[in-house]
């Protein structure tokens, strides 16, 4: 009974740190079937992502199979150095190295958007703001003293922290950021990009979620067409005893 309990907690650990409270998230918005948009994330997160972050439960030919990508343009936009089409997505980052950098062991990416959802994501990579006090410069709203640089801060530009209206004598809190300097992207056009590295990630965590879908719908199809003669099968097995 004491481990069924901890187990209990275990796996509902997760959805009570999301209900706890904290900055609303944003609606990622995303479409899994959109191709175009996983096929962007994909060379997103390769370029931008993949040299401190990995997925090493996904391999190139596996995400290239699934997004419509050729060999041709896989090696020419996702593989780098001597990586192979068959190889896991892994980086060349030893944890010692991310220790000494960043003072912490550098997730792993595969599962992220399983563990705190593709709307989390998206806002947290919308979250980042200047912070002197830190040792990369920014901090982040949806994670307080996080600790790896804003990787697509270029594209984004800089923004400021909006402070709640202050109560009194309390600490400030901070409901928000502004954009003081814009980057390379617009706003929108910054937007569609985490929105497609979000997407990208949440196909990862669960590359057969689409196919999933199709076969539940006709499993409950087949239940459901098979509901009427268990039911009629019972009113006939049952009619003698009443």
């Amino acid at each position: 009974m004491r481990k069924l309990i901890i187990a209990t907690l275990l796996l509902l650990s997760p959805a009570m740190l999301m209900a706890a409270g904290g900055p609303p998230l944003e609606k990622a918005d995303i479409d899994l079937r959109d191709q175009a948009s996983l096929q962007r994330g994909a060379k997103y997160f390769v370029n931008y992502c993949m040299g401190c972050h990995s997925l090493q439960y996904m391999r190139f030919n596996r995400l290239a199979k699934d997004l419509g990508i050729n060999e041709i343009a896989l090696r020419e936009n996702l593989l780098f150095g001597d990586a192979k089409p068959g190889d896991l997505m892994e980086n060349a980052m030893r944890p010692e190295d991310a220790l000494k950098w960043f003072g912490i062991a550098v997730p792993d990416l595969t599962l992220v958007t399983r563990w705190r959802s593709p709307d989390w994501v998206y806002t947290y990579l919308k979250s980042f703001y200047l912070d002197d006090t830190r040792p990369y410069g920014v901090n982040n709203v949806l994670f307080p003293l996080v600790a790896m640089p804003h990787a697509l801060g270029d594209f984004q530009g800089a923004q400021e922290p909006v402070f709640a209206p202050a109560h009194g004598a309390g600490v400030p809190v901070i409901e928000g950021v502004k954009l003081v300097e814009q980057g390379s992207l617009s706003p929108k056009e910054y937007d569609a990009m985490v929105r497609d590295i979000t997407a990208f990630l949440t196909y990862a965590g669960e590359p057969i979620q689409l196919e999933r879908q199709r076969l539940g719908l006709y499993v409950l199809l087949f239940l459901g067409f098979l509901f009427i003669p268990a039911y009629l099968m019972k009113k006939e097995f049952w009619k003698d005893v009443h």
